[in-house]
């Protein structure tokens, strides 16, 4: 028992020593990783992008389309989905973005006075970002243009390097995947976590595609429909946020409840009735559906996976959070057993 004791604590002493290490001495390693994850991470959103769409090329396959074809009609349709997307939508952003920065100015007043509260530099910060924003989509959408001395350069170039390096992926991804297959074949049970691993991220990468496309949909008609004059704004909100575990929804649903209640009380009505039922369809039949066996997770677990990943890497984090977690869970599900016979063997090997 004694040996047992200390060898417990001998672990946690070199654990606190290993974590009193790597806090002490970030500022000397952590500038260094962050240019190699800026370097690397376009090219891992390219692997990202050709591993979404590499499963709708195989469903073309399947249904008797050659290989060359399909592939040209998944990179054709994606290529217009994003330019359509860009070229009929921002115009009418850019019109609805200017009348959500009256209008949510105005709602934080209401606020700030119905409750006596002190919204001064929150509202100030809110609308400098509103007002920003509309600068640069505006020059942008005027000038066709993209100002080149400014960050969105770094920006455009990345978005080239994913969308190019992506497609390339898309091209070889049957060979890439035969490449592992081989190299893993010989080592069955590495093979068989690997499997499990990329059955678990295709399924949620492909669902959250499908379901991205679904809520911009979806609550771009219901808005328009009730008549909410930020209805696609709103509705491009709810798609961005999908990738946020739990709250992003509730964030589009807040929005689009206060600034509904500075325009009319039947849009503040409608608005509400909307942001109380469609969560619970999206929930509980849409997402369900969509993301099958993906969707049955931790929710406790999933959000303090998102807010460690958030307080890390900012926002780009919180959308690391889900994936992160089915990392997580399935390596647990598929090693706890040898982990169980690992320290049963410790154990039985101390006990003698």
């Amino acid at each position: 028992m004694k040996d047992k004791i200390n060898f417990k604590l001998l672990n946690t002493l070199i654990l606190m020593a290993i974590i009193y290490i790597v806090i002490n001495t970030s500022g000397y390693w952590s500038g260094i990783i962050l240019k190699i994850v800026n370097i690397i991470l376009p090219f891992f959103f390219a692997f990202v992008l050709a591993y979404i769409l590499h499963p709708f090329v195989i469903k073309l396959e399947d249904r008797g389309v050659r290989r060359s074809l399909a592939l040209t009609a998944v990179i054709i349709f994606f290529f217009l989905i994003i330019s359509g997307l860009l070229w009929f939508t921002l115009p009418a952003i850019y019109d609805q973005l200017i009348s959500f920065s009256k209008t949510i100015t105005k709602a934080l007043s209401n606020i700030s006075g119905n409750l006596d509260l002190d919204l001064g530099d929150y509202e100030e910060t809110i609308t400098d970002a509103l007002n920003q924003l509309i600068k640069n989509m505006g020059s942008y959408i005027s000038t066709g243009t993209i100002d080149i001395l400014g960050k969105s350069v770094n920006f455009l170039t990345n978005l080239i390097i994913v969308l190019i390096v992506g497609m390339y992926l898309l091209i070889d991804m049957d060979k890439i995947r035969g490449f592992i297959k081989k190299y893993l074949k010989p080592h069955k049970k590495a093979y068989n976590y690997v499997k499990a691993l990329d059955d678990q991220m295709g399924n949620y990468l492909h669902g959250l595609a499908i379901f991205m496309l679904v809520q911009l949909f979806e609550y771009s008609l219901l808005f328009k429909i009730i008549g909410h004059p930020s209805w696609l704004l709103l509705g491009v909100l709810a798609c961005v946020t999908t990738i946020i575990p739990y709250f992003g929804g509730l964030i589009t649903n807040i929005i689009a409840v206060v600034t509904a209640s500075v325009i009319s009380t039947r849009l503040f009505i409608v608005t509400l009735i909307i942001t109380l039922i469609f969560p619970n369809v999206d929930g509980y039949i849409i997402s369900p559906h969509i993301y099958g066996k993906t969707n049955n997770i931790n929710p406790i677990l999933v959000i303090f996976t998102a807010g460690v990943c958030s307080s890390l890497f900012g926002i780009l984090g919180i959308a690391m959070g889900l994936p992160l977690y089915l990392i997580i869970r399935t390596t647990w599900d598929y090693f706890n057993e040898d982990i169980k016979d690992y320290i049963d063997d410790k154990r039985e090997e101390k006990s003698k």
